[in-house]
């Protein structure tokens, strides 16, 4: 099958269930590799998909078709392609279930579980199933070039996002923080927060490209990415975007990261780069904010993501001789936010090396919302005694990024090369742990290089920082009332 029907393929219509089908046909394609890699090598080979429920056993040209395909697809109890009643195939592939750590049984089961076949045309869909056949998973141009068309189908898919404070994160911003972080092949990748796995397919490629041997496949296959993602279509989305990839099972727990008290977060359970742009706004559930220190509770998702990533960090010294690393994305609030953000802030620049602080534009994350974002670099080497801020100026002649005019990677090239060279000039100055400390633990430091940000002239712009400021009194006057409460 040619790149530019694979293209075709995902660009119709049919999008969202025709990649249910291309997850199924690279399913198999990628059991043929390993049972011929097995039998080359004189050695048992266990499939994770039985028959009759592989992609070859049912999915052929000249096999099922109208009300018989569906019914094998859909009912709990349906004729089989081998003439025999038994379970259908979705409900034979939500029972698969792995008999050790990293089966990939356990990753088939987990994303067909949050899936239902809503074709009901049965002839529809043998013409869906009979393009899916053309297209050859074994091939690595096409596999290449059909992982690229699904982050795209992901990123046209970005119009339904933004409630509950999520969105997805621009690919040039991706790729900068993942750069800058420097994940290394034996360590450990963390996105708490995953989305549709942006970060961790960004982390993956980064890491694949230092696998030199099979020892360091194994490494990278069993003990590198990880994730959590508590919605069922993100999470669906993001387990088939790290398949797409190469990951052959991905590690991404279904439930909510912040489930778990943090004093129970132990050595065990901490990773050595986190990446991640956790919701912005939402609320959690009042047993969710028991997790918490009391005075560290708060309604903000932001705010409590960074707890939990600080907790997340492995220590200096505990398996990491300079501790773990984190880049976080949040928003402009979270720097200048008082009560309880201000003691998380000093959490923060007390336990861990607030290193750097990249302030972003406005628009970078339209069309989701009109508020400035940051990114916070931290490791846990040791406490905060300065704070890097480097301002992405945004090209001449324009206001802000937009959904048509997005951020793109050659505006964050001027902030890689600072990275390694640092030193103050029009877009990048410095504040010690002191002046941190004497303003109450407000890291909003404007550049002292450039005049005051006058008020925005988008409207949108203009209530969206309305809504903040109104967040931030909200937010300041429930930790008033908590402090009278306890006089």
């Amino acid at each position: 099958m040619s790149c530019a029907r694979t293209k075709d393929l995902t660009a119709t219509g049919i999008g969202f269930r025709c990649s249910l089908g291309s997850c199924s046909k690279f399913l198999d394609d990628h059991e043929r590799i390993h049972e011929d890699e097995a039998l080359l090598a004189g050695k048992k080979f266990t499939a994770a998909i039985e028959p009759p429920y592989r992609w070859r056993d049912w999915a052929v040209a000249d096999g099922f078709t109208g009300d018989a395909l569906t019914a094998f697809i859909n009912q709990d109890e349906a004729v089989r392609p081998d003439g025999k009643r038994g379970p259908g195939l979705f409900a034979y592939l939500k029972a698969l279930q792995g008999t050790g750590s990293h089966d990939r049984r356990d990753t088939i089961a987990a994303v067909f579980r949050g899936t239902v076949n809503r074709m009901i045309n049965g002839y529809l869909l043998r013409d869906v199933l009979d393009r899916i056949n053309e297209i050859h998973f074994n091939s690595s141009e096409e596999l290449h070039v059909l992982s690229r068309t699904y982050e795209t189908l992901l990123k046209e898919m970005r119009d339904a996002a933004g409630d509950a404070g999520e969105f997805y994160t621009p690919r040039p911003l991706v790729q900068m923080m993942v750069k800058l972080a420097d994940p290394q092949l034996g360590q450990t990748v963390l996105d708490p927060a995953c989305g549709t796995a942006g970060f961790l397919v960004e982390a993956w490629s980064h890491l694949e490209a230092q696998a030199k041997t099979v020892k360091d496949r194994e490494v990278l296959q069993q003990r590198s990415i990880f994730g959590c993602e508590a919605k069922p279509l993100p999470y669906l989305l993001a387990n088939m975007n790290l398949l797409l990839h190469g990951l052959d099972s991905p590690n991404i727990d279904p439930l909510n990261a912040l489930r778990f008290p943090l004093k129970e977060i132990g050595d065990l359970d901490r990773y050595d780069v986190i990446l991640t742009n956790p919701p912005f706004g939402g609320e959690e559930e009042r047993g969710i904010l028991g997790n918490f220190p009391e005075d560290m509770q708060t309604a903000e998702t932001a705010l409590l993501f960074l707890q939990l990533i600080m907790r997340k960090l492995k220590r200096k010294g505990r398996g990491a001789p300079h501790g773990g690393r984190a880049a976080v994305v949040v928003p402009d609030g979270t720097l200048f936010n008082v009560g309880v953000a201000s003691r998380i802030k000093e959490q923060l620049v007390k336990g861990f090396n607030l290193h750097t602080v990249v302030r972003l534009p406005f628009g970078v994350f339209e069309p989701y919302t009109p508020i400035r974002s940051n990114v916070l670099f931290f490791d846990a080497s040791g406490p905060t005694e300065v704070t890097w801020f480097y301002e992405v100026a945004i090209p001449d002649g324009r206001k802000k990024y937009s959904k048509t005019k997005p951020l793109r990677a050659e505006d964050l090239e001027e902030c890689v090369a600072w990275w390694n060279k640092r030193e103050e000039n029009e877009w990048a100055w410095r504040v010690s742990i002191g002046d941190i400390v004497e303003a109450g633990y407000n890291i909003d430091f404007p550049n002292p290089s450039r005049p005051e940000a006058s008020l925005p002239e988008d409207p949108d712009e203009l209530m969206g920082l309305i809504n903040e400021n109104q967040k931030v009194i909200s937010e300041s006057l429930a930790s008033l009332q908590n402090i009278l409460r306890g006089i």
